[in-house]
């Protein structure tokens, strides 16, 4: 019953406002003798101020006993709204005299500085205490940025995956400013704590959570969260949500320590790139990987290697062996504690043959592998039946035959293959086209993909 009285203030709150103000406009103006305004009007117009301001004082203290806002802003605002209460009074009660003195001047400035005063601070309840430069300092729809994440695998899910949802989402109304409902939500220990209609999170039971029911609710449905007229949570935070509940919500797990199904292991690589829709380019796996070994990377670099991540905030790599010299089949084994985080790897032009092929083979996450002009054979190849995961392969200048390629038909993500100057001739395509149906073979006239650290020679035109 108290907050439904409460209620009424917010729609009795602009009328002291406004005819108080207009009260004081008035007076001013009386001074000036062409305006001729009647002196009656003038109090009937500031007595209607007064018991506004009486109605609202009440309504609004009933409204304060809620518990849905910050104390100590709901008491200034309340001694404010008073201030405007008690001295519209001994205003009014100085006009009806016709006690025009210094006091008058005084009571008139300081109910137009209350008026102000507490108008603001209702404001700052409402909307939070930056609503008035809100929009020149965020997004219209956030009240934060969610940051990148360095590394998503060693971040606490609490601390740098849940509170920035709830942060961007929920804090406009559940926060220390504000609490409807009696809920916050900018703290664990409250969170778990609940509103007045009980706890919004049973651990473990994310599809008995209020906090989850609620978020799937139609927008047209009152209980829906957030209101329809704010910004919405998307599929993919409450996903993120859900799984936190489910796995047994606290604040200490690290990501990396709780279970992660495929769709939120791609929502968590999303957050570490820094951006909800961005998507890798189709050559890097979707899946999160740990940091590589910096011993590894290093060894790899003095044998003049090149290592680079392939996508920004990735720890997914790229090997080229461009400038590396004599190397020989045993350097490939620099590249098993890579194997997780190898997708890219150019070793052509080196003179690895076979059994380099068995230490490639175990780096099953390879997109790209370019093996051009090496003394690998039809043997060695098989091995490559691993690569799961490979979608092109440039075996230019190599000792290839078509029986030899075709070990890797079931290599479902391949997409291109180059095979000019190989022992492959014109009259092997139609088998290698029943072998790769879906697949490009490129047999010359093309330009292999560059690598992100390859050279690339410009010629300028001539011109005569």
């Amino acid at each position: 019953m108290s907050e439904f009285i409460g209620h009424f203030h917010v729609a009795l709150i602009h009328l002291p406002i406004g005819i108080l103000l207009i009260a004081l406009l008035l007076l001013w103006l009386r001074k000036n003798s062409k305006y001729n305004i009647s002196h009656q009007v003038i109090k009937i117009i500031l007595l209607i101020g007064v018991c506004s301001a009486l109605l609202s004082c009440i309504t609004g203290y009933v409204l304060s006993t809620t518990d849905k806002y910050e104390k100590p802003l709901v008491d200034w605002h309340m001694w404010m709204g008073i201030g405007v209460a008690i001295v519209s009074m001994f205003l009014y009660m100085k006009v009806a005299r016709s006690e025009f003195d210094v006091v008058y001047k005084i009571l008139g400035i300081g109910l137009f500085v209350l008026i102000f005063v507490t108008g603001h601070l209702g404001g700052s309840l409402t909307h939070g205490s930056d609503y008035i430069s809100f929009n020149f300092s965020a997004d219209e729809n956030d009240t934060a940025k969610i940051k990148p994440l360095a590394n998503v695998q060693e971040a606490k899910v609490y601390d740098s995956v849940i509170q920035p949802i709830l942060q961007t989402r929920c804090y406009s109304c559940h926060s220390s400013k504000r609490q409807k409902g009696g809920l916050r939500l900018d703290k664990f220990d409250l969170i778990m704590k609940g509103g007045k209609d009980g706890k919004i999170i049973t651990p473990g039971e994310p599809d008995n959570s209020d906090l989850i029911k609620r978020l799937l609710l139609s927008d047209e449905e009152d209980k829906h969260m957030p209101p329809r007229e704010k910004p919405q949570l998307t599929d993919k935070q409450i996903a993120l949500l859900h799984w936190w509940i489910e796995n047994g919500d606290d604040t200490l797990r690290k990501v990396k320590q709780m279970p992660q199904p495929d769709p939120i292991k791609s929502y968590l690589l999303q957050l570490e790139i820094g951006h909800e829709e961005h998507k890798l380019p189709a050559n890097i796996p979707a899946s999160p990987v740990e940091a590589a070994d910096a011993k590894a990377v290093q060894q790899l670099k003095d044998e003049g290697v090149v290592v680079l991540p392939v996508a920004q905030n990735s720890n997914y790599l790229s090997a080229n062996f461009v400038t590396a010299t004599n190397v020989d089949d045993k350097d490939m084994a620099l590249l098993l504690p890579l194997k997780k985080q190898l997708v890219w790897l150019k070793c052509g032009d080196t003179k690895i043959g076979d059994s380099a092929l068995s230490f490639i083979a175990q780096c099953t996450n390879l997109t790209f592998l370019q093996l051009d002009n090496t003394l690998i054979t039809n043997k060695g190849l098989q091995q490559l039946s691993s690569l799961q995961q490979l979608q092109s392969l440039n075996l230019v200048g190599t000792h290839i035959t078509a029986e030899g390629l075709k070990a890797l038909k079931n290599l479902k993500q391949l997409q291109s293959i180059y095979i000019y100057k190989t022992k492959i001739t014109e009259g092997d395509f139609s088998q290698l086209q029943k072998y790769f149906p879906k697949v490009v073979i490129d047999s010359g006239g093309y330009n292999v993909p560059l690598f992100p650290d390859d050279t690339v020679v410009l010629k300028a035109p001539v011109y005569k």
